[in-house]
């Protein structure tokens, strides 16, 4: 089902938790899907003792690939027109992530009805991790 401006309104939030519980090998499958190596996400000696982290801790592009897991599953395959982040906070191993999408504006530019977005993700304390803003598609 696609999302349509008919059933949106500004100010409307969708949220969706998007990791249980991260784990170390969940990171070092992304440093291999992603090629980063760096040993921030992959050797805790080198994290604790050089780098002053109490813990290895995730990409940040993998918070934000669940970030836009969440938007997809809000607006639909295929639908995102931009997508933006900062990485406002470290993501440590047991992480339980939730991102929310919240309606700003809904649209119309070149004949298309988009529906603008500002999205957030926290972790189980509520802090958050990621901030951006994410622009889609949306049927009438």
């Amino acid at each position: 089902m696609l999302l349509k401006a008919s059933e949106v309104k500004v100010g409307d939030t969708y949220s969706e938790e998007v990791c249980r519980n991260l784990s170390r090998t969940q990171i070092v499958q992304y440093a291999g899907a992603s090629g980063d190596y760096n040993p921030v996400h992959t050797d805790q000696l080198y994290t604790e003792e050089i780098a002053g982290y109490p813990s290895v801790f995730a990409h940040g592009m993998l918070s934000m690939g669940m970030t836009g897991k969440m938007l997809t599953n809000f607006v639909g395959d295929g639908r995102l027109k931009a997508f933006g982040v900062r990485f406002t906070s470290q993501v440590f191993p047991g992480a339980t992530l939730t991102a929310t999408a919240t309606v700003s504006a809904i649209r119309e530019d070149n004949g298309e009805r988009i529906v603008d977005l500002e999205v957030s993700t926290v972790d189980g304390e509520g802090v958050e991790v990621v901030k951006g803003t994410a622009s889609a598609l949306i049927d009438a």
